[in-house]
């Protein structure tokens, strides 16, 4: 994202923000159901535009507004009226700009569900940090939600949000200037490989499906989409300070009484780690994905927390 791009799109967020804009973003499928109910065909107001991504016309918006979307580079056509790219998510008080709906490019930005049960989980395990980290790290940031959390709550750290996605790399630092936090930047990294030094905190977000179109923000590789998580937990591992600490959301598809996840870093966390905790917050998402090839043999799928701090 250019420069002009940016800026447009940071004084669009400011725009949203004069209007008390909010809106909470739910899953794909919820979505669906509410975009197809009668009068929902197009936008009527700034939620539609920016929540629920419905096509609108030119003439039913402010002029300055478009004017600061097509700066921004963010409008597209949809038939006879257009169409924002970007949709607009409250997050507590801050606002996140990420992908539009339907999520279907290659460098698609996510934001959901999952999302706010990560920085809640997150924000409520903040106690444990004490005065707070001095270095920080968000690995596959996305839109930024992680790493913006962080920043906000600890003003004093330096908080890097590192992904493989450019796109999500030019957000995150679209909603670093938006809320305001100048001790965040982005960093352009395949896990850790463009990164140095060590850490007081990790955390990540991964995705842990298995996804037939390997979307980067969906598919979480081998072990039923478990495989890059175990290796975000093995690396992370490796580059936290004495007494720091990893927190990790995550989902795992879960078959008979096995934890294929847990048993996969338990020897790890065991080895070099004080204290670690590991818990299901929500026993049952994603319920639809078991109808796809490779979870045959798959009961449910758990999102799971994990904290761990280093020994």
């Amino acid at each position: 994202m250019t420069s002009p791009h940016a800026n447009a799109l940071v004084a669009l967020g400011r725009y949203l923000r004069e209007y008390d804009y909010r809106f909470i973003t739910v899953t794909p499928s919820t979505h669906r159901r509410i975009n197809r109910r009668p009068g929902n065909e197009r936008a009527r107001d700034l939620r539609g535009i920016f929540g629920w991504s419905r096509p609108f016309a030119a003439e039913d918006v402010a002029p300055e507004l478009l004017a600061l979307m097509r700066e921004a580079g963010i409008v597209e056509p949809d038939g006879a009226l257009l169409r924002s790219t970007l949709r607009a998510s409250s997050l507590g008080e801050l606002l996140v700009f990420h992908s539009a709906y339907p999520t279907e490019d290659e460098d698609a930005v996510f934001f959901g569900p999952d999302t706010y049960r990560f920085v809640g989980t997150m924000g409520r395990a903040f106690p444990w940090l004490g005065s707070g980290p001095v270095r920080a790290l968000d690995i596959g940031c996305g839109g930024g939600a992680g790493a913006l959390a962080i920043a906000r709550h600890f003003p004093h750290a330096e908080v890097t949000g590192a992904d493989i996605n450019t796109r999500a790399l030019a957000l995150t630092m679209v909603n670093a200037r938006l809320a305001e936090l100048p001790n965040l930047h982005a960093c352009h990294s395949n896990l850790f490989d463009s990164l140095e030094g060590d850490f007081d905190l990790i955390v990540s977000n991964p995705p842990y499906v298995l996804d037939p179109s390997e979307l980067p923000y969906r598919h979480g590789g081998g072990m039923r989409g478990a495989e890059l998580s175990v290796r975000i937990v093995k690396e992370s591992l490796g580059r936290l300070r004495r007494g720091g600490n990893l927190m990790l959301y995550t989902g795992v598809a879960i078959a008979g009484a096995q934890d294929e996840f847990l048993e996969a870093i338990r020897t790890e966390l065991e080895a070099q780690c004080d204290h670690w905790s590991y818990e299901e917050l929500d026993p049952d998402i994603f319920g639809g994905q078991l109808g796809e090839p490779g979870y045959e043999d798959a009961e449910r799928i758990a999102a799971v927390w994990l904290h761990a701090i280093k020994r």
